[in-house]
């Protein structure tokens, strides 16, 4: 099997997780800019937060349910080719609405005669950003199906952790990149989204070679007698398969653990810049810099931790750890640094919580194939990525009006951290509920093959 070769499974996880690594540096391409984007098109923090929040708006409006849908209907090389162009599509319009030219248009000044508070530019931007996170979490559910189809039976864990790790460098590099790009011309908000743009485009290119390998590898299962070329109906997706997956208690701790955490973390990552510049009193690209050491403990564990998982796992344990680092993090964003307003110590939190960033997802997306059937598999991850989202559209409209109406980052500090605290608390009811019902998110992950 193709799969069974070390170089072959690893250049498909390094060929899909490039496409995410682009993906993440173009969800954040815009943080770093924040400052320079209201300054330049007009935009407040109120349509800031609205930007942020249109990546999810389309996928809680059901998109993700039907990309689910499209995943167990036609396969990982269908919509993972899918979920790329919509990426580009949607990158390609989010550079236009920021360009120089666009805002002499006609079309923008339609777009600013309504809704005024917010600018047709972002208007415009926001379209595009929607546009872009269908493909995005479309392409993430995608991403971690396909890597439970090539390293099943293997070292399923530490392949998704190093996916993460790499997506995550994304930020890393966006973070330093985007006010570089920006400064070298001349303050351009539109030079670092279109550089994010051209990336897309690569990993487009990169998943469609992954694509060919997968075809080969399907030949395999099917001339071993491991698959066929039609599914028969016990394996056929059904559309009420969609009610196991809503009947499952584990699935629904599962995806309001997912939901919780991740507010307190993607919309944190949206304003943490800005939050720096605040609170530090530095400039932008300085606060860029400083955050930028957030995913680098994580890049660094996340793999680890996964051969750990793998050997040994401990899955429910590190989700309840996780949850507690990140809860003291935000708590010491609130209320320590603003007191103590040092770089060093900025660094060391802002490493800390990649720690928790590190944790959560490394246990988390491995132990969806434990709790859910493989032929729905795709749809319990659009799902659960469905009720995410939900909280990722609706958190950054809140800390958006927060700020405002505070103008000051101790509420979203807090409300951050009450997320830790309910994340902790399905944590603990997930791993009371894999006690009682033996789902083994406990259990090594690696298969050992009898001699």
């Amino acid at each position: 099997m193709l799969n069974d070769s070390v170089v072959a499974r690893w250049t498909a996880l390094i060929l899909i997780a490039l496409m995410m690594f682009f993906a993440y540096m173009f969800v954040d391409v815009m943080s770093p800019l924040k400052s320079l984007i209201e300054s330049a098109r007009g935009w407040d923090s109120g349509a800031f937060g609205t930007y942020a929040a249109s990546e999810y708006i389309l996928n809680v409006c059901g998109f993700l349910i039907l990309a689910g849908i499209i995943l167990d209907k036609m396969g990982i090389r269908f919509t993972g080719t899918l979920s790329a162009s919509l990426m580009v599509l949607g990158a390609a319009i989010k550079f236009v609405g920021v360009s120089e030219w666009f805002q002499g248009t006609g079309f923008n000044a339609w777009l600013d005669s309504w809704w005024t508070a917010m600018p047709g530019s972002a208007k415009m931007a926001s379209l595009g950003f929607m546009i872009f996170g269908c493909g995005c979490e479309m392409a993430g559910t995608t991403v971690s199906k396909s890597i439970a189809k090539w390293f099943k039976g293997k070292e399923m864990a530490l392949a998704m952790g190093l996916e993460m790790a790499i997506a995550r460098l994304g930020v890393f590099a966006v973070m330093w990149l985007a006010p570089i790009i920006s400064n070298s011309f001349d303050q351009s908000v539109v030079a670092p989204v279109g550089f994010c743009t051209v990336l897309l485009l690569i990993g487009l290119i990169n998943y469609i070679v992954f694509s060919v390998m997968d075809s080969k590898f399907d030949k395999q299962l099917v001339a071993a007698g491991m698959a066929t070329e039609e599914k028969s109906p016990e394996d056929e997706f059904h559309i009420r398969d969609l009610g196991k997956i809503f009947s499952s208690k584990m699935f629904w701790l599962v995806a309001l653990l997912c939901v919780l955490y991740y507010s307190a973390i993607f919309p944190f990552q949206r304003y943490a810049p800005n939050y720096l510049e605040v609170t530090l009193g530095v400039d932008n690209a300085t606060a860029s810099q400083l955050f930028s050491f957030f995913p680098i403990l994580a890049m660094c564990l996340t793999p680890l931790l996964g051969i750990f998982l793998d050997r040994k796992g401990k899955g429910a344990t590190m989700l309840m750890l996780g949850a507690i680092i990140m809860i003291v993090c935000h708590l010491s964003f609130a209320f320590i640094l603003p007191v103590y307003p040092h770089k060093w110590l900025a660094v060391t939190l802002i490493a800390i919580l990649g720690v928790s960033f590190s944790l959560v997802p490394a246990a988390l997306w491995p132990s969806v194939p434990k709790i859910i059937d493989e032929k729905i598999l795709g749809s319990a991850y659009c799902l659960i990525f469905w009720v995410q989202n939900i909280g990722l559209c609706l958190v950054p409209l809140l800390i958006g009006k927060v700020l405002q109406s505070t103008g000051g980052y101790l509420a979203p500090m807090i409300i951050f951290s009450s997320f830790g605290i309910l994340a902790f608390i399905f944590s603990f009811l997930l791993k009371a509920e894999d006690r009682r019902k033996g789902y083994g998110l406990e259990l090594p992950n690696v298969v050992k093959k009898e001699e």
